[in-house]
C-alpha cells in the first residue's frame, strides 16, 4: 500500500522547501498524513488485518514525534503545515 510516486507529489506539493526536497519534516509529515489516511479507509474494510493496524500506530507516533520536533524549531512551519493537512 505505498504511495505511486504521483500521488506523493500531488501531496507533497505546497509544503516542499526546494525541488528536491524529500527530508524536511513537513515533507515527511505530508507524506505519514496520506499513508494513514489510505491506511485507515483499508482498516475499515479489512477490521482483522491486525499487522497493518501496527504500522498505523507506528505511523502516527512517528508523524507526532516530527510535529512535535517542528513545533520546538519553527512554530510558523508547525502552525501552517497542521493549517494545509487539516491536523488538530
Amino acid at each position: 500500500m505505498a504511495l505511486t510516486n504521483k500521488q506523493k507529489e500531488k501531496v507533497t506539493k505546497e509544503v516542499k522547501l526546494h525541488d528536491k526536497d524529500t527530508g524536511s519534516s513537513a515533507y515527511q509529515i505530508a507524506l505519514f498524513t496520506e499513508q494513514i489516511r489510505k491506511l485507515t479507509i483499508h482498516l475499515k474494510k479489512n477490521s482483522k488485518d491486525f499487522h497493518s493496524r501496527r504500522g498505523l500506530l507506528k505511523m502516527v507516533a512517528k508523524r507526532k514525534k516530527l510535529l512535535t520536533y517542528l513545533k520546538s524549531t519553527n512554530e510558523k512551519a508547525y502552525k501552517e503545515i497542521t493549517k494545509k493537512l487539516g491536523l488538530k
